[in-house]
């Protein structure tokens, strides 16, 4: 049985992740440059959904001065958070909590930033629309939520194309065949990918004032919002 949401148990997350989702650095590094175009000196951040805590390391890099909440409702992967981050000490961590994003009890209006990278999928439509709303509560006045998600093409045929495109890229990454279909199986089985479409939708409903698609590639995409 697996000890977090992912396909990867947590001490093989980092290793495996990559030849997983196609360009994964890019979500990292695009969420850096996006928000330092919005706010370049965010004062408190939160990270859900953090897993293994590779991104708050790389964000530290550029906002030196920003202090950092993790979430993620897997306790290994946050055990594995505590150790890496405890050898960098000038990271300043607000808290680690084991916690689901829709669960998380943090007071209204904190955080200038709220990221949720290849975090929300997991949820079904009504996990994901209290998760959203979590994220717009714990968001001060001007402050981004940005998302990247597995995302449901438009069309059925847009969807088998798609999977096809995955089940590709990850055995050109080294995963036998059976592994990668096993992968791409569990789409809308054990991960529940919506639309663009529909994803956008939803972020306005919430109550964001400006909500924008900003990277698509593959079955992934990324949205920022502003509250």
């Amino acid at each position: 049985m697996n000890d977090n949401k992912s396909a990867h148990m947590a001490d093989e997350y980092d290793k495996k992740i990559k030849g997983t989702i196609p360009n994964y650095d890019l979500l990292h590094s695009e969420t850096i440059n996006l928000v330092k175009s919005i706010n370049p000196n965010p004062k408190i951040w939160l990270d859900t959904g953090c897993g293994t805590g590779n991104f708050l390391l790389l964000a530290s890099r550029t906002f030196s001065a920003t202090e950092f909440a993790l979430a993620d409702p897997s306790n290994p992967m946050i055990e594995i958070a505590k150790e890496k981050l405890s050898e960098f000490g000038a990271i300043k961590v607000k808290t680690i909590e084991k916690a689901s994003t829709q669960d998380i009890t943090i007071e209204d209006n904190c955080f200038d930033v709220i990221t949720a990278i290849q975090a929300h999928h997991y949820l079904d439509r009504d996990g994901r629309k209290t998760a959203t709303e979590n994220c717009y509560r714990m968001l001060k006045t001007g402050g981004v939520f940005v998302a990247f998600e597995n995302i449901r093409p438009l069309t059925d045929e847009g969807v088998r194309i798609g999977k096809n495109r995955w089940k590709k890229f990850q055995m050109e990454s080294g995963k036998t065949e059976e592994e990668a279909q096993k992968h791409v199986d569990r789409f809308g089985i054990e991960f529940f990918p919506i639309t663009i479409i529909e994803y956008i939708e939803l972020l306005r409903k919430t109550g964001f004032s400006s909500v924008e698609l900003f990277w698509y590639s593959y079955m992934q995409a990324g949205f920022y919002a502003i509250k």
